[in-house]
């Protein structure tokens, strides 16, 4: 479930330190020289000066929200379709391959060089049935190609990049995840599943004439990029990391007055220099949306990579309103104080770690989920801004236990000084929209901390489901005013 913990003791804020040391100083000094202390704090502080220390109970609400696309910035992509409890899910991937800037091919070099090329893929992980088959296609991106800077959703209309008149495989490759026919280990032993797919020899000959590799920019005009999907199998997601295109060729020489034939390879890569989108589409989305919504007087839900959020709703007017006229019904003075939140954590209870079973059994909560401003979402994904206290709290997936001993799985987020910044705001709406969104984070770590370094929207599959604020979730917060 959601709930709302505040402490006052251990939790204060670092800002009020020097007032709780200057107190005890002057309180000893005072208690040295008068017996009466029936008047502490009158004969020590002015009264404009005095502290107010009061809490207070909020309703809040909260409530399923659906967007249309996310914002394609992931670093791993789905390949596949599966059908779940929350639709079906049809993911393929359109990317652009890195230029080799400065690269030339040995001299001689002709189209007659090629031996072969062939087309690379890793999977990192798979979903749904391991054993079931699948067929992956490959086209030419022919109508177009991205901008590395343009902003692009995962709707975005693949008609738009690909004809899909003739697929560049000799025959559309059949994969079974679970096997292993072209896998292999990397430097460390780790086992890296592979798809090796190789291309025919119309494309073989278009893509060996291209030995121009001044600049990107040039070479994404002289080769737009890959269309990658499948055209069969609703069982199985895989989750793409690494694509590559290897062009395999001869090349002779002499060698101590002999003629001397050596083979190399060449890698094209779809790496972090060119844009790589993950086109995305949920059959019958709006439908199973909607029967998720007649549920939320109990329990609300988070999807990815649906774009399904949960909203959460504070009432900021009611809020403000209510901590500025306490603290002046409890002023002695004429100062008007300004008020802190000295604590307001929130809790949300997840419900469905590792309870689900049959055929949605491997579809799990999310690791990371931020708690964001809905008016600041579309800024913060765009720019790839860093969480703040002023615009969204990251949390990350818990295990504790209740107060029965019961074990539970929850995120958390401390709102004291999101909710100071907002109280001191000239204006706020009546009620603060927030969003609950699954994200991928990536941090960096030195001998003396770890910072976050990018907080992306969640593309790969999760389900989260969360126990509704109707449920009798209260905002209790313990503020202070000087």
């Amino acid at each position: 479930m959601i709930s709302i913990r505040h402490y006052c003791n251990k939790g204060m804020s670092k800002r009020f330190a020097w007032i709780g040391c200057t107190l005890a100083a002057v309180l000893c000094v005072w208690t040295g020289c008068k017996d009466d202390v029936t008047t502490t704090g009158q004969s020590v502080l002015d009264a404009d000066d005095a502290i107010i220390v009061l809490t207070d109970t909020f309703g809040i609400r909260s409530s399923i929200d659906s967007c249309k696309a996310i914002a394609a910035q992931a670093d791993s992509f789905l390949l596949g379709e599966i059908e779940t409890d929350y639709g079906l899910l049809r993911a393929s991937i359109l990317t652009q391959l890195a230029c080799p800037e400065g690269f030339s091919y040995p001299e001689g070099f002709s189209v007659d060089s090629v031996d072969s090329i062939c087309l690379f893929m890793y999977y990192s992980s798979w979903v749904g049935d391991a054993n079931s088959p699948i067929a992956v296609n490959a086209y030419k991106m022919d109508k177009g190609t991205f901008r590395y800077n343009g902003t692009y959703a995962s709707d975005l209309n693949i008609d738009d990049y690909c004809s899909h008149q003739k697929s560049i495989l000799t025959n559309h490759r059949i994969v079974v995840a679970s096997e292993k026919l072209d896998s292999i280990q990397d430097q460390s032993g780790v086992y890296m599943p592979m798809i090796r797919m190789r291309v025919n020899d119309e494309f073989m000959r278009d893509f060996a004439s291209i030995q121009s590799f001044e600049s990107q920019e040039a070479f994404n005009q002289l080769f737009n990029g890959i269309l990658i999907e499948t055209s069969f199998g609703s069982s199985t997601m895989l989750n793409i990391s690494d694509i590559a295109l290897g062009i395999y060729y001869r090349f002779g020489y002499k060698k101590a007055g002999r003629d001397t034939v050596v083979h190399d390879m060449k890698a094209f890569y779809a790496n972090s220099e060119v844009r790589t989108v993950n086109a995305l589409s949920y059959r019958d989305k709006q439908e199973w949306v909607e029967r998720l919504q007649q549920d939320s007087d109990t329990y609300n839900y988070i999807i990815a990579p649906a774009g399904v959020y949960t909203r959460m709703g504070i009432p900021m007017a009611q809020i403000s309103d209510s901590i500025m006229r306490q603290m002046k019904n409890h002023a002695t003075g004429d100062m008007e104080k300004r008020p802190y939140v000295n604590k307001a954590e929130v809790w949300v209870a997840v419900e469905n770690m590792e309870t689900e079973t049959g055929r949605n059994g491997w579809l799990q909560p999310s690791q990371y989920m931020l708690l964001i401003k809905e008016s600041s979402m579309e800024r913060f994904f765009k720019n790839r801004e860093l969480p703040t206290d002023t615009c969204a709290l990251l949390g990350s997936l818990t295990e504790g236990v209740d107060s029965i001993g019961d074990q539970i799985y929850y995120y958390s987020y401390d709102l004291s000084d999101f909710l100071t910044n907002q109280l001191r705001q000239t204006s706020n709406d009546t009620v603060l929209n927030m969003m609950l969104v699954p994200v991928t984070v990536e941090y960096s770590t030195t001998s003396s901390s770890t910072a976050v370094t990018s907080v992306r929207q969640q593309q790969t599959m999760s389900a989260t489901k969360i126990r509704s604020a109707k449920n009798g979730m209260k905002l209790e917060i313990v503020y202070s005013g000087f």
